[in-house]
């Protein structure tokens, strides 16, 4: 490599990273997929991991670094943006770049030669399976991959921030295709079965955006029993109901990577519905994907007893379930949104916190109780 790396979490978590795409990559490669990244070697992930850790601590005109790095030929690469010369991968040089690429889904490509490392210009199409870092703020990176199916977030690999390494724990299919931790869940409400995990992470990640904090319910169309959780009147209820992810989703028949038209009016349903989260009080969306209210206050029902405990999971390699108290894992809100899925088991609640924090709450038949699935690293 060109240099050496002083970033020890970046040495440690190098092999990992390694295998993991190369297990990703051989799968696909026996499904027939195509076009697929290269994997990296675990030098390769060392060195730009390494290079973007200090990159991340530098400023450039009183602003903090923030880039995204692909690695990937620009053969690969889709209408790409090539340098006449070629630059050297180094803290430096992407410091002096970052302004210019800064916005959501450039990537700088990074390729190698035998001279080692080097950054040949930026792109926005990479192949499937690519091996991305992404610095996002100061100290903080995440190693991430476009899913096999390009639609939605990048898959999150894991998260590094200062010396702290955390794995993600996808449980997908070995494909790459889905989102395995969400669609865990979901498949154990049976009443919810049919939503899908990539919209609701783009739900997610949009609540997240606004950074005002919020809640959004998910309940079952063929049913009114969580009704009985709300206080009466509900101010904003919609009569009837918006239908506009709803509709886009349904007439959605090709492969919605190969649709970015078709991408770009679902994320701006989505990014309406997850603006009125924002609003104080939850907001209600159907199963079927319909918006019915927003702005709603959340009660205990008659006959009903205040949840006591709930355990807590996130999809962390290593990480091990909690059980504790609901107010020892949020606030207001995050307590109300139990209680809803206490009393209404056959639903889902997302909370955003201020802080960034997100919340999957749904119910555990295993425990008997409320599960809280901490996914901020699911979501970065």
């Amino acid at each position: 490599m060109s240099r050496n790396s002083t970033y020890q979490a970046a040495t440690a978590v190098a092999p990992t990273i390694e295998q993991h795409f190369l297990h990703q990559i051989t799968a696909a490669r026996q499904n027939s997929y195509t076009p697929l990244a290269t994997p990296p070697t675990a030098q390769q992930v060392e060195a730009i991991v390494d290079t973007a850790f200090w990159a991340s601590l530098r400023h450039e005109e009183g602003r903090s670094v923030k880039i995204s790095l692909a690695f990937v030929s620009p053969e690969q690469a889709g209408q790409p943006i090539l340098f006449s010369q070629l630059l050297p991968l180094t803290p430096a040089v992407l410091t002096k770049l970052a302004p210019g690429v800064d916005r959501p889904g450039i990537h700088v490509g990074v390729w190698v030669d035998e001279n080692g490392l080097y950054i040949w210009g930026s792109t926005r199409v990479i192949p499937s399976l690519c091996f991305v870092v992404d610095v996002s703020e100061p100290g903080l990176l995440v190693v991430k991959t476009r899913r096999l199916d390009g639609f939605g977030k990048f898959a999150n690999v894991a998260v590094l921030k200062g010396d702290q390494v955390q794995l993600v724990e996808e449980k997908s299919n070995g494909t790459g295709n889905q989102l395995g931790y969400l669609s865990t869940i979901i498949e154990k409400i049976p009443a919810l079965a049919q939503l899908e995990a990539t919209i609701l992470v783009l739900i997610a990640v949009s609540m997240r955006a606004h950074k005002r904090g919020g809640s959004l319910l998910i309940v079952p169309a063929d049913t009114t029993n969580w009704q009985n959780s709300l206080v009466k009147p509900v101010l904003y209820s919609l009569q009837p109901s918006f239908t506009g992810l709803a509709t886009l989703l349904l007439q959605t028949e090709e492969p919605l990577a190969d649709n970015q038209l078709k991408q770009d009016e679902i994320r701006r349903e989505i990014d309406a519905i997850a603006g009125l989260t924002a609003i104080d009080g939850a907001t209600i969306m159907n199963n079927n994907y319909e918006l019915l209210a927003f702005g709603t206050k959340l009660g205990r029902p008659v006959n009903s007893v205040p949840v006591e405990k709930l355990i807590v999971t996130e999809p962390i390699i290593g990480s091990t379930a909690k059980e504790m108290h609901p107010a020892q894992n949020g606030g207001t809100r995050h307590l109300s949104v139990a209680q809803f899925i206490y009393d209404q088991p056959d639903t889902l609640g997302l909370v955003a916190s201020q802080d960034g924090k997100f919340t999957v709450f749904s119910w555990s038949q295993e425990h008997q109780m409320v599960n809280a699935h901490l996914i901020d690293a699911l979501l970065l």
